[in-house]
């Protein structure tokens, strides 16, 4: 990474939650159709990732990007479509290769989650050739059974 990105940096950044946000619209299977059509938590938490992705995309060097690592957060409202949500993100740590941070989720009436999340500043060129090579050992094992 480049230098630049300090502990206590803030950003913040919005979406409108659409229908592909809510619990039908993440999964489609009858357990998920079933409930009621509001932000589903794993999309808050993607949208989390989103936003500290964000935040520090302008530090990366040639090749690199970030991998979630870590979460830890609670979602404590119901946000339906078309209300806009605010996440802000807070550098809490740097160390080494990886980055913490205090997400903090408001849709405008409530503040709906907030936690902390890690990721992991990875080469792409180093990276994917492991998760290939991890598919790769997989089909391997399973020819041999």
């Amino acid at each position: 990474m480049r230098p630049g990105l300090s502990v206590g940096d803030r950003a913040t950044s919005t979406v409108m939650v659409g229908q592909g946000h809510t619990v039908p619209g993440l999964l489609d299977v009858p357990e998920f159709q079933a409930m009621p059509g509001v932000l589903a938590t794993g999309m808050m938490v993607a949208l989390m990732e989103w936003a500290c992705i964000r935040q520090i995309a302008p530090f990366y060097e040639n090749g690199e990007g970030s991998l979630g690592t870590h979460i830890d957060v609670n979602h404590v409202a119901p946000t339906p479509p078309g209300l806009t949500l605010t996440i802000e993100t807070e550098v809490t740590e740097i160390a080494g290769r990886s980055i913490w941070f205090h997400v903090r989720a408001h849709d405008g009436v409530d503040m709906i989650g907030e936690g902390r999340h890690r990721r992991g500043v990875v080469m792409w060129d180093r990276f994917v050739p492991k998760a290939a090579a991890k598919l790769l050992a997989n089909t391997e094992t399973k020819e041999a059974v």
